[in-house]
Formats: C-alpha cells, sequence, structure tokens
C-alpha cells in the first residue's frame, strides 16, 4: 500500500479536503479527488527537502526570542513610518546582503524571519554568487540592516552547521 500511496494522511486529508471545497459526493467528484489526493501525493516526494542536522537547539529559543524582539520593534518602526508618512516619506530600498549560509532548511527559515520582519521582504537568492536581495521600507542605516542579517545568519550557522 505504501507504494502506491506514499503518504496516505495526506492523500485522506487532500482527498477530504477536496469533497468539502467542492460541496459535493457526486462520483464524478469522488474519483476526481481519489485521482488528484494519489497524483499528488507522489508530487510531494520530489519536494522534499535535505535533512539537517541540528545541533545547540538552545540556541533555537534564543533566536526565537531575538526575531519576536526584532518583529515587535518593526511593528512600532513600520507604525510611525505609517503615521509620518505626510510629513516625510519612507526612504525605500533594495539591499544585497552576502551570505555564508549552505543548508537549504537554514535559508529557508532565515527567508522566513526576514519576510515576516514588517517592513522588509526577502526577494531573491543567488546561489552562485551567496547573496540575497532584500527589500527594506525604510533603509536609513544599511550597515544596521547588513548587521541584523548577519546576526540572524550567524544563529542559524550554530543551530544548522
Amino acid at each position: 500500500m505504501r507504494t502506491w500511496l506514499p503518504y496516505p494522511l495526506l492523500s485522506i486529508g487532500l482527498f477530504l479536503m477536496w469533497l468539502l471545497l467542492n460541496q459535493s459526493v457526486a462520483p464524478g467528484s469522488i474519483l476526481l479527488g481519489l485521482v488528484l489526493s494519489a497524483v499528488l501525493a507522489w508530487v510531494t516526494l520530489k519536494l522534499q527537502p535535505a535533512r539537517s542536522n541540528l545541533h545547540r537547539l538552545g540556541r533555537a529559543f534564543g533566536l526565537a526570542v531575538h526575531v519576536v524582539g526584532d518583529i515587535i520593534r518593526s511593528n512600532i518602526a513600520v507604525t510611525g513610518i505609517i503615521l509620518r508618512s505626510r510629513r516625510r516619506s519612507a526612504n525605500a530600498g533594495f539591499l544585497t546582503v552576502d551570505l555564508d549560509l549552505e543548508d537549504e532548511n537554514a535559508l529557508a527559515l532565515l527567508a522566513c524571519i526576514v519576510t515576516a520582519t514588517p517592513g522588509t521582504a526577502w526577494l531573491e537568492y543567488d546561489r552562485r554568487l551567496k547573496t540575497v536581495l532584500i527589500h527594506v521600507l525604510d533603509i536609513e542605516n544599511e550597515a544596521l540592516w547588513r548587521r541584523t542579517v548577519k546576526g540572524y545568519e550567524a544563529e542559524l550557522k550554530e543551530i544548522f552547521q
């Protein structure tokens, strides 16, 4: 059974979601749902990321606290930018940061952290040059933004490498 359905729980979940979204239990809906759920389960086999070896899991808690603090500070800063937008417009811009991270999961987590921080967005990662392009809503101090991203990178390197 495992060879026909590599992820049976995923297939069942997709099938049930299909029926709920279609609001129908007609034979055609059931047949199409079964086919789609089986095919999509097979597609997910190709999407499995490489396994990471986690080291220093205690640092993960410190990183989480650091990220939450930065998100709170960034929320306050973005609120200030919005409230003073009539007096002074934001100095939005793009920033390129060189990265040393090799682990794909660590890079994905860094992308999530940067994008979850209000006022920033991870736009592009160049694997060959090992650089990331980030959009910043108020890029007054580029060196500060680079230090912030490099700080996250250093903490992620301790955890993942």
